[in-house]
């Protein structure tokens, strides 16, 4: 019992060293992999006919990891009230400025839109703006239960963010 007692302080300082590398290990990679996080402000509502509408969507991305984000595709579905996806059509920019300049009642437009090829550098945040076709009227999209934006990187990694749901 005596012996086992004389290596009680050896076996203590062996398990604070292992402690001590395995903080500085998982600190160390905390930032080592592409990552995009974001949060969605604001969601405009327009109805284009009977039986299409548009969502204006402007939010937020942050990049927290170590390297560059390059955005390779952006999607953007809805939850309708009974809980059914909706997929959404990206409008182009060209004719998301149309949207602004037509239809007046959307308000003004706060945000760049999100482009493909998009960079965000390391540690970098940015404001954007989404614009998408729902094949449903417009009252169909306004009692939605949540709103999805999907931004996939150039080399597979994907972000996903959702719409802080209305009730």
């Amino acid at each position: 019992m005596k012996h086992y007692l004389k290596l009680l302080p050896f076996v203590a300082i062996g398990l604070v060293v292992v402690a001590i590398v395995v903080a500085w290990t998982v600190l160390a990679q905390r930032g080592a992999r592409v990552d995009l996080a974001g949060s969605i402000g604001k969601v405009r509502t327009l109805a284009l006919d009977e039986r299409s509408s548009a969502a204006i969507v402007d939010f937020r991305v942050r990049n927290p990891s170590d390297y560059l984000f390059v955005v390779r595709q952006v999607e953007v579905t809805a939850l309708d009230s009974a809980g059914q996806p909706l997929a959404g059509m990206v409008i182009a920019q060209a004719d998301a400025a149309k949207l602004f300049e037509y239809f007046p009642r959307v308000g003004q437009r706060y945000n760049e839109g999100l482009l493909i090829r998009t960079k965000v550098k390391p540690g970098q945040s940015m404001d954007r703006m989404i614009a998408a076709r729902f094949e449903v009227p417009e009252k169909v999209l306004q009692a939605r239960r949540n709103l999805v934006i999907r931004i996939e990187e150039l080399d597979g990694p994907v972000a996903e963010f959702s719409e802080r749901p209305a009730r």
